[in-house]
């Protein structure tokens, strides 16, 4: 019987993207531009994050968005648009999220030339994003109060790959169960040297810090 030869194909899509995440990596370095892949479930607060980040860099930096969905574009044009940044929207054609050469495709649309600063809204999903490389020069995962405290350790690799977890929605904290304390020793587990950093979207509650965050992240790319 003729032996069964088995071609591993999840890892050679991977490999290949990881491959084009390096380059586009390179690209941005070169020209001096940084780009933070924003991941988190739908309904954490990635675009009243990114309104209030905006609103808090936009005086010091030039500022582009690409908004990514399955579908639609409400946020785009009635949401970001309105901030007076650059801004797309991005269709993935029914996946669940962006791999780098969707993320070169949208930094060649957006015209990125010129921008200091990408923020890359990726689709909502706490499963997808985090499997594939976007090229970012950082990663940031938003968790909202209301997602309860054990998703770190329900959703690990997602964490693993976050520079910084901002943890939105503080403001309700008193009226939801979710263990400030829990929810930190379940994301050390994950990653022990990650930035974890506590805001309101809403209230403008730890604004300061994540614009400063962003600031330092900046510069440090740009060495």
């Amino acid at each position: 019987m003729e032996e069964v030869k088995v071609i591993e194909l999840k890892e050679s899509v991977f490999a290949d993207n990881d491959a084009q995440a390096d380059q586009v990596r390179d690209d941005l370095r070169q020209r001096g531009q940084f780009l933070l892949n924003v991941m988190s479930s739908p309904g954490s607060g990635k675009t009243t994050t990114l309104i209030a980040l905006i609103k808090a860099l936009k005086d010091q930096y030039r500022i582009g968005v690409m908004e990514a969905d399955i579908d639609g574009a409400v946020d785009t044009q009635d949401v970001i648009a309105a901030t007076g940044v650059k801004a797309i929207q991005l269709h993935t054609g029914g996946m669940c999220h962006l791999d780098a050469g969707m993320t070169r495709t949208g930094i060649d649309s957006l015209d990125a030339q010129g921008l200091d600063l990408v923020f890359l809204e990726n689709v909502g999903n706490l499963v997808c994003p985090a499997e594939f490389d976007t090229g970012a020069s950082k990663n940031a995962v938003i968790l909202s109060v209301p997602e309860g405290d054990d998703k770190p350790l329900k959703y690990p690799l997602m964490f693993e790959k976050a520079d910084v977890v901002i943890l939105n929605k503080v403001d309700v904290l008193p009226y939801f169960d979710f263990d400030v304390d829990k929810f930190q020793t379940y994301l050390r587990r994950r990653n022990p040297g990650c930035d974890v950093i506590r805001i309101s979207a809403k209230t403008g509650e730890g604004i300061d810090d994540l614009a400063d965050w962003v600031r330092r992240a900046v510069d440090t790319w740009r060495g």
